[in-house]
């Protein structure tokens, strides 16, 4: 781990993480370029987890679902999402800076970082997990 960055929280310990600390790491279910860093938990495990997403701009996240309830928050950027089956630019909602989005478990749904890079907070309860609705879309496939 390079020097300034730490490992995640302890939902069970006071403690705190300051940005320049977060451990950004390329994300298997994320194209090349997706960067996901853990900072509460273990999002692999059972119970409760925060995770940072940063996608940069112009990646596109083909219509996938995820087995457990999540609560976004826009850190930075414009969060472009939107739900279905299919990626459908004229579905995708913008939230930027301090929104707050609710998506629950396996809901169909794509993002696309059409106005540059965004960084969002995810809170979860483990285990997550990523499946593209078409299978051919999944970069973990691909390699």
């Amino acid at each position: 781990m390079p020097a300034g960055m730490r490992e995640h929280l302890s939902p069970k310990t006071f403690d705190s993480l300051r940005p320049e600390e977060v451990a950004w790491a390329q994300f298997a279910a994320f194209p090349p370029g997706g960067q996901l860093a853990t900072l509460v938990g273990d999002a692999l495990k059972p119970g409760p987890y925060v995770i940072r997403v940063k996608i940069p701009a112009g990646m596109k996240l083909p219509p996938h679902r995820h087995p457990e309830d999540r609560i976004y928050t826009v850190i930075s950027g414009i969060f472009y999402i939107g739900q279905g089956e299919r990626f459908d630019e004229a579905a995708l909602v913008a939230y930027g800076p301090g929104s707050v989005v609710v998506l629950p478990s396996n809901t169909a749904h794509f993002h696309w970082a059409k106005s540059g890079e965004y960084i969002t907070q995810v809170y979860g309860q483990g285990p997550m997990a990523s499946r593209y609705v078409d299978p051919r879309d999944d970069p973990r496939n691909q390699r």
